[in-house]
Formats: C-alpha cells, sequence, structure tokens
C-alpha cells in the first residue's frame, strides 16, 4: 500500500506539483478573501444606504454574482472581460473572478450583520455625542463582528473548496495537480483521495481555528 503511494505521489517529484497546486489555492484563497471582504464593506454600505442609486447597484451587483455559477463567472473573467484587455495571467484573473465572487456574498453577510445591531444602541451612541462615523466603527462594528463571524468561516471555507474551478482556466491548482498526475499515471483513487483528504484538513483545520476565536470573543463577553 505505502509503495502504491509512494510510486504514484512521490516518486518523481510529484509531490512538487501538490505543493505548488496548494501553494495556488491558498494564494487564491486568502486574496480573493481580501478582495472581497473590502467590497462586501463597500457595497454592505451601499445596500444599508439612504441613497437609492447606492441600493440600487449594490443590489444589481449581489444579484448577479450570486445567481451565476462560479465556473461561468471565472470563463467570461478570463476568455471574454481580461484576455482581449490583454491580461492573459490566469492565476492573476482566477484572483479578481474569485474575490469579485466573494463580495457579493460577503455584501450580504456584512449588510446582515450591521442590520442585526439593536437600534436603539446607534441612537444612544448619537446621544451621547459621536458622529455618525464614530458611532458606526465603535459600537455597531463591534456587535456585528462577533454576528457575522460564523457565517464569514463558512465563505472563507466555501472559497477555498470552490477554487477547484480554477483549472479551467488553466490554473494549477490543488485539484489540477492531483489530476496531472492521475493523468501521468493512471491511477485515479490514490490522487483523488488524496486531494479531498488535503481539502478535509484544511476545511477542517480554519473551522478549528475560527472556533477558537469564536469563544475566545465569547469569553470576552462574559468577562
Amino acid at each position: 500500500m505505502f509503495q502504491k503511494f509512494y510510486s504514484v505521489m512521490i516518486a518523481k517529484d510529484r509531490w512538487f506539483l501538490i505543493l505548488r497546486g496548494l501553494g495556488n489555492t491558498l494564494l487564491i484563497s486568502l486574496c480573493a478573501l481580501a478582495i472581497g471582504t473590502i467590497l462586501g464593506c463597500i457595497f454592505a454600505l451601499c445596500r444599508i444606504s439612504k441613497s437609492k442609486t447606492l441600493n440600487i447597484i449594490a443590489n444589481i451587483y449581489t444579484t448577479i454574482i450570486r445567481g451565476i455559477p462560479m465556473a461561468t463567472q471565472l470563463m467570461i473573467f478570463y476568455f471574454v472581460v481580461f484576455s482581449p484587455m490583454g491580461l492573459s495571467n490566469a492565476l492573476v484573473v482566477a484572483i479578481i473572478a474569485f474575490g469579485i465572487n466573494s463580495g457579493a456574498y460577503c455584501t450580504e453577510i456584512f449588510r446582515a450583520g450591521i442590520q442585526s445591531v439593536d437600534r436603539g444602541q446607534i441612537e444612544a451612541g448619537r446621544s451621547l455625542g459621536l458622529n455618525w462615523w464614530k458611532t458606526f466603527t465603535r459600537i455597531v462594528v463591534p456587535q456585528a463582528f462577533k454576528t457575522i463571524l460564523p457565517t464569514y468561516t463558512s465563505e472563507f471555507i466555501t472559497l477555498i473548496k470552490e477554487t477547484s474551478v480554477a483549472s479551467f482556466i488553466a490554473v494549477v491548482d490543488l485539484q489540477k495537480a492531483c489530476d496531472n498526475i492521475r493523468n501521468s499515471t493512471y491511477n485515479a483513487w490514490i490522487p483523488l483521495l488524496s486531494c479531498a483528504a488535503i481539502y478535509l484538513c484544511l476545511t477542517l483545520g480554519l473551522t478549528r481555528l475560527f472556533g477558537i476565536l469564536e469563544k475566545k470573543i465569547s469569553a470576552g463577553d462574559k468577562r
């Protein structure tokens, strides 16, 4: 059994393909989450804004992005949007595409978190002489963060798993690396099960880390 695993996954430096693919998967996920978080904050504020124009723009963005499959979006960004503009770096396009997709989901996560804060606390902050920005950053954001953390964690985990379609535009991510090994060794079950195990370890590890963070935040509330 070990000899078979070694010949398929380790021999001829195939482990380096896995390492490279895993690195690309994590790079795409982390950068996309950063972009998605920024876009989510901007469009969440637009969604709760009293401006109808900003509200409509944010609503169109979230509706379109959340209504189209990620694989389709990825290919549209690569073949229709960026390739004609001269941007052919598949990894960069993948980061942008996944970031824009994540931003739509983060928008709704952040909007729900902000609106979950009791209106009375906002009014209390304003009555103490705080302006809108200070009330938002010192009263609304800390409470909203506790509310959105579990859902935000789920978005990050989902994002990591969704990067498996990055190979549609020839990005060598973890899934593509394992698929290349499968093609070169004519062995399907070892590469695919290894790929599944790595994804599972990533998601379980992140779930555990965010769980610890959530407990520490909850413990701080009790003190």
